[in-house]
């Protein structure tokens, strides 16, 4: 049976601005201060699946991704809803509004390390409005790319030493994308 650790004491080891190194039953991990992501899963009109391309520190690279986002973190949002958050996270990463969001499920991103939780959308009824590329602290580069040749593009990514995310397999499987890799 699972243990719910919730009522249990939280000790705090280190405290950084959005992250702290907690401990809880002799467990350290992270916390952050808004734990959940919305991700997005977007295939536009031509049948081209969302990604976009970021710089990310802790790995050094720019790496492929779902476009995704905090919920909550900006100033006066504390309170903001799982689907507005997505909302505006993929007008502002990739340049689309969803006409329907659609929650496919929640789940934790690395549950032996943190407590983030990743709540998955479907975003359908694209349309383009704006160029996208994230706000001014992003450099954020658009891709769309055709249903046949996601697999490839993906692969030839990883053997270039690209880091992809693994959430857009994720991705592939909820959207009937059944081709496996080589």
């Amino acid at each position: 049976m699972a243990r719910d650790s919730s009522h249990d004491s939280l000790h705090m080891l280190h405290s950084g601005r959005y992250l702290k190194l907690v401990e809880r039953n002799g467990w350290e991990f992270a916390t952050r201060v808004h734990p959940t992501v919305v991700v997005l899963i977007g295939w536009t009109e031509s049948d081209e699946l969302l990604l976009v391309e970021q710089y990310r520190e802790p790995v050094g690279a720019r790496c492929i991704e779902l476009p995704a986002g905090l919920v909550g973190d900006r100033p006066g949002d504390a309170d903001e809803a799982a689907r507005d958050a997505a909302a505006r996270e993929l007008e502002e990463e990739t340049g689309y509004r969803a006409g329907q969001l659609v929650e496919l499920m929640r789940c934790p991103t690395s549950a032996g390390m943190t407590d983030e939780t990743a709540v998955f959308f479907r975003a359908t009824g694209l349309e383009r409005v704006s160029d996208g590329g994230g706000d001014s602290s992003e450099d954020i580069t658009v891709h769309r790319v055709g249903r046949a040749e996601v697999h490839a593009w993906l692969i030839e990514r990883v053997r270039s030493g690209q880091p992809v995310d693994p959430k857009i397999w994720f991705a592939l499987y909820w959207s009937g994308v059944t081709q496996a890799s080589d």
